[in-house]
């Protein structure tokens, strides 16, 4: 008797008619990488153990600002952020800071200089090590594209909405509603 294994490029072939994504719990139609209208969205991550679910735009903002430090659990909060030359920055700078990257440094400097704010975000490379990070810091909130959310960590509601929404405000190119 001929024994037949499958092949993970085989699998990849059978399943890819059918719409199933590559990333457990995802359909390939469903997948937070694209907004109605086809436009790029930029997810909110935070750690699986994050028991917040949503938050508005306005807090969101005061996180990213470091005006807020702790999470509703009291857990400290640890934003990063990917480097300067990545287009998500360059999104969540315009859509969530309104600020220009130069901007978004000064705010920085003078805010940790007054103790206005607490930390500097850490600054990481791709959008794997933000996983990486979100995934291993229980406290922790990042941004990848929405193509690179994966089950490993839990994606914000900003406003109530997904990436995938029609009203989802942080694209990656264009400009968001405000």
């Amino acid at each position: 008797m001929r024994r037949l294994f499958a092949s993970p490029l085989l699998i990849a072939i059978v399943l890819a008619p059918v719409g199933l994504d590559s990333r457990v719990g995802y359909e390939a139609t469903g997948s937070p990488a694209v907004g109605h209208g086809g436009e790029q969205t930029v997810a909110i991550i935070v750690n699986q153990s994050n028991p917040v679910e949503n938050y508005s735009f306005d807090e969101l903002r005061k996180i990213f600002l470091g005006e807020r430090s702790h999470w509703p659990n009291g857990r400290r909060i640890t934003l990063v952020m990917l480097d300067s030359s990545q287009p998500e920055r360059k999104a969540v700078l315009r859509d969530i800071y309104g600020m220009s990257e130069k901007d978004f440094n000064n705010h920085f400097i003078q805010g940790v200089f007054t103790g206005a704010v607490f930390v500097s975000p850490k600054t990481l490379g791709s959008c794997a090590e933000v996983r990486k990070f979100v995934f291993n810091v229980p406290g922790a909130i990042g941004y990848v594209r929405g193509s690179d959310v994966d089950p490993t960590v839990k994606v914000l509601r900003v406003d109530g909405h997904l990436p995938e929404d029609n009203d989802y405000r942080i694209k990656l190119t264009g400009r968001a509603g405000k």
